[in-house]
């Protein structure tokens, strides 16, 4: 009896060696996952068992991911790395996972992301990036997320966010966006275009609230009518000038145009200028007024087409019986002069 003990508290011993448990970690087989939350890493640990599919990480110390620092974990379908201290991320941090779908970055130190980061996670449906530094997101973070249904971004520092993302992204079911530093200006104007059509087709999303201009600090982008938008300003004619080749001078080698002039460009083409409309209250209350003008002035002339009318009757009217009472009163004059002369003989 006493070796069967001794042979059972080995294997319990032994059950984490055998499965490859990290020793700072917790992992649970039938789930194939392994919690490494709250633990102080530094790094991530690298005797991960590979049929992991859930890897926590989250409440840690980790400043630094390597190039495919997961593909001990070719599995992994849920990566949870909320708040550690990551600032970076290279382009292949994530190579490898080819059945990842959920991440979580919250609450890190993310200042921006390059293009190609995500550019290995085809499957992935739910993405969270909120409560970081990020300033800035490309037009394009790799090959069109066909799969992508959650998208969270808020509380970062954001000003504006390009319209092609987010079109590449067609399954898209939740987007977040509140509290950022939105800059309504008419560069943002595609972004609430596309906004209305995601909440009409039934997206749901929260509030995109500005900071900036002054006009609409603290108003919702989609509360805002289009034509209260200014219009985007030509681009500069001093440079477009200065581009073009003096009459006699030394031919110049054109420059190639970099990505981001040619997104500006672009910019300016969607914002081109358009003849400012004036804003729809100041419409409406010169129709207003206008109308009420109109409408009174025709009252006024029918009292005064009423009042000659009356005038001119009464007039007519009071003339009418004056004649006919003279004619009735002389007959009785007449008889009363008789009988005066009759009495007198």
């Amino acid at each position: 009896m006493e070796g069967e003990l001794f042979l059972l508290s080995s294997m319990i011993f032994l059950l984490p060696v055998v499965c490859g448990c990290p020793e700072r970690c917790r992992c649970h087989s039938p789930s194939n996952s392994v919690d490494c939350s709250r633990q102080g890493l530094a790094e991530i640990p690298s005797d991960l068992p590979p049929q992991t599919q859930t890897l926590h990480l989250q409440d840690n110390h980790i400043h630094q991911l390597p190039n495919s620092a997961f593909k001990s974990v070719p599995q992994l379908t849920t990566l949870n790395l909320y708040n550690n201290s990551l600032s970076n991320l290279t382009p292949g941090v994530f190579h490898g996972l080819q059945h990842l779908r959920v991440l979580n970055l919250t609450q890190n130190s993310l200042h921006s992301l390059e293009s190609r980061l995500f550019h290995s996670l085809p499957q992935l449906r739910e993405l969270d990036l909120s409560s970081n530094n990020i300033s800035h997101l490309p037009a394009s973070l790799g090959e069109p997320w066909e799969n992508l249904t959650v998208l969270a971004i808020q509380q970062n520092r954001l000003r504006q966010l390009d319209r092609a993302l987010l079109e590449s992204m067609p399954r898209m079911k939740h987007l977040f966006l509140k509290d950022n530093l939105w800059k309504c200006n008419c560069h943002l104007l595609s972004l609430k275009l596309w906004l209305e059509t995601f909440v009409y087709k039934g997206g749901i999303t929260d509030s995109v609230i500005c900071v900036s201009p002054d006009t609409w600090k603290g108003k919702d982008l989609l509360e805002i009518p289009h034509e209260l938008y200014h219009p985007c300003p030509f681009p500069s004619l001093h440079l477009q000038s200065s581009q073009v080749p003096q009459l006699g001078a030394a031919p110049r080698a054109v420059p190639r145009l970099s990505d981001s002039h040619s997104r500006g460009e672009r910019d300016h083409r969607e914002c081109e200028v358009k003849p400012k409309p004036r804003p729809a209250n100041l419409r409406h209350a010169v129709a207003t007024i206008v109308i009420t003008g109109v409408v009174c002035g025709i009252v006024c002339l029918m009292m005064l087409a009423a009042a000659i009318y009356g005038c001119t009757y009464a007039a007519i009217t009071a003339q009418y019986h004056g004649g006919r009472l003279a004619q009735t009163n002389e007959p009785t004059k007449t008889e009363g002069k008789e009988l005066f002369d009759s009495s007198l003989a």
